[in-house]
Order: C-alpha cells, then sequence, then structure tokens
C-alpha cells in the first residue's frame, strides 16, 4: 500500500465535512472560506514516540492526544477549532495500526467540529504532527501579553492527574483501578473550548497549561512584562495527587508537572463579580490562585506565610 492508497483508505473522507471547506483532502493544498468578520488562529504541536507518549500506547489514545493538545493552544487564543491537516510519520505501513489510529483521529476531530484538510505521508521514526486552524472574531483573540497589574490569576480546573499518571506508570503496587482513572486524564485531555466566550468578555491574558503551571504562567509574566503571586492554598489539586505525596510534594507536581490542559488566565480584579456570575451561568468552574504584580518573577505564599520566590520549573525539550 503507498501512500496514496493510505490517505484515501484511512483519512479520505475521515471527518464530516464543513460548509468552509471549498476543497479538502485529495488536492496539493486545501482552500477554506475563512468567515468575513473573523481572524484565523493557527498552531502547530508535534507528538514524538517516546517523548510525548509510549511506544506501546494504543494507535488510538496517540491520534486522540495529538488532536486535543493542539485544540488546546486554540482555546487558548479564544478561538474555536475547525481545520486540521496532518503529517505522519511511521516506520512502516501496518493496516491494524492505521485503522485504528485513524479512528482516534476521527472520533477527537468530530468531537471538536474539525475537518481534515490535508496532510503527508512518510516513512521514518513514528511521529505526529498536526496543524490546527481556527477563527476569532476580529480583535477578540486573547494573548499571553495583555494581562495588568492588579489581574487576578485563575485556572479553569484541576491539576496534577497526568503528571502523577507519569511519576505512577511503572509503580506495579497501585491500585489498577486508579492507574486507569490517571491514565485516562493523560491520554484524553479534554481542552477548555468552552471558556472561549467568556476569556473574550472578561480575560487580559491567557495561555494553556501544557508545561506545567509555573512555567506557563512565567509565559504570561514575561510577554506582559509582569510577575505574579500565588496563594498555594487555592491551587486545584486532583484529589488523588494529595493522597499520594504530602503537601509540599502535591503543590510542587501541581505547579510543575504539567499535561494538564487546563486554561490559566487573567482578569481585572473588578470585574470578578460579573466574571464569577457569567461562569455560574454556563455552567463552567474556574479557581482564582493569584495575582499579577509589577514586580518581576514568581512568588507564592500560603495563608499564614509571607510571598517567597518560587523557581518556575516545568518541562522543556533542552
Amino acid at each position: 500500500m503507498n501512500e496514496f492508497s493510505i490517505i484515501d483508505t484511512y483519512f479520505k473522507s475521515l471527518t464530516p465535512p464543513r460548509d468552509d471547506v471549498i476543497l479538502g483532502v485529495g488536492d496539493d493544498a486545501a482552500c477554506l472560506k475563512v468567515p468575513s468578520g473573523f481572524n484565523l488562529i493557527v498552531t502547530c504541536d508535534t507528538l514524538v514516540s517516546d517523548v510525548h507518549f509510549h511506544s506501546d500506547w494504543k494507535p488510538y489514545d496517540i491520534a486522540y492526544k495529538a488532536v486535543m493538545v493542539n485544540v488546546s493552544d486554540i482555546a487558548a487564543m479564544a478561538a474555536i477549532p475547525c481545520w486540521a491537516s496532518l503529517a505522519l510519520t511511521m516506520p512502516d505501513c501496518d493496516p491494524q495500526w492505521l485503522d485504528n489510529f485513524s479512528h482516534g483521529l476521527k472520533d477527537a476531530l468530530t468531537a471538536c467540529h474539525i475537518q481534515l484538510i490535508g496532510g503527508d505521508i512518510t516513512r521514518g521514526p513514528l511521529v505526529i504532527t498536526i496543524t490546527l486552524h481556527g477563527t476569532v472574531p476580529e480583535g477578540l483573540e486573547i494573548r499571553r501579553s495583555g494581562a495588568h497589574a492588579g489581574d487576578q490569576i485563575f485556572v479553569s480546573g484541576e491539576l496534577g492527574a497526568a503528571a502523577l499518571a507519569v511519576k505512577l506508570l511503572g509503580n506495579e503496587k497501585v491500585n489498577p483501578q486508579v492507574k486507569s482513572q490517571l491514565m485516562q486524564v493523560l491520554k484524553y485531555p479534554q481542552p477548555r473550548v468552552d471558556y472561549a466566550n467568556c476569556l473574550r468578555q472578561y480575560a487580559t491574558a491567557a495561555i494553556d497549561i501544557s508545561d506545567g503551571l509555573s512555567a506557563d504562567l512565567q509565559h504570561i509574566c514575561r510577554a506582559s512584562r509582569l510577575g505574579a503571586c500565588l496563594d498555594l492554598d487555592k491551587i486545584p489539586m486532583h484529589h488523588l495527587v494529595s493522597e499520594f505525596y504530602d503537601r509540599n510534594a502535591a503543590i510542587d507536581l501541581a505547579l510543575s508537572g504539567g499535561d494538564d490542559y487546563q486554561l490559566c488566565f487573567t482578569v481585572p480584579k473588578e470585574k470578578y463579580t460579573v466574571f464569577m456570575e457569567t461562569l455560574h451561568d454556563m455552567n463552567l468552574q474556574a479557581y482564582c490562585i493569584g495575582v499579577m504584580e509589577e514586580q518581576s518573577g514568581l512568588r507564592v505564599k500560603s495563608s499564614n506565610g509571607k510571598p517567597v520566590e518560587y523557581q518556575a520549573k516545568g518541562y522543556s525539550h533542552f
């Protein structure tokens, strides 16, 4: 089976067609219709075997996560995902592997109303690269650079479960049901596209938490030329994190673990009440965990202590 047969068999009609796709899979390039009054948002993520996922993962799980980590970047810009292209490098042509992979890709894309519009396939070590395009109303994209001193810092959900899953991978003493629950979080992230409208109304800056809260919040700090202070007692940790670690180790994992794919964003203090009311009306939840400050750097404090400098930690490839 050559690459064109692979495309025709597994990818050409993978996802439901969208009205804004003029030409999709099967030509030299795709042709899209970007709605009037909207900006195009583009992101790209590469997943490498035994770096971003274990080689023994099911192809379905690899494909699903590859899509969702890209969707999370689109969500951080308060945009809506629309179109995806796939660059797939694989060591050989295994029909069973491709069938399982394409089903994971289809389920993830369809869940987010994304159409696959093209890509490339080649032979080599297993690498999956997805380029995702989304749209956002003109001028309403949320950047990392818009925070102001005094803005309150929020996260959209609990942290630490995915990092805990990685920590416990080789631990055979862990209850299989517990490990399965944690692996679900690691393999099937749920990007917070549901926050798009709320972010556009209230957020001044945002980022998705992929490398760890402290590391990703530092990106907002640098882009906005500010610092931040976090209240450790308000960090929302997954309940299993505190069951496996003491308080200090649990907090450290929640701050630096990564793979959470929640959103971290800032909201002006004076908008706190109406923001929380809007969240409630939309059946969403967010946790206020700190404040942006004029002084550069990242500080942390607990309810009975003074702020202390914290060396941001998180995943880095180099």
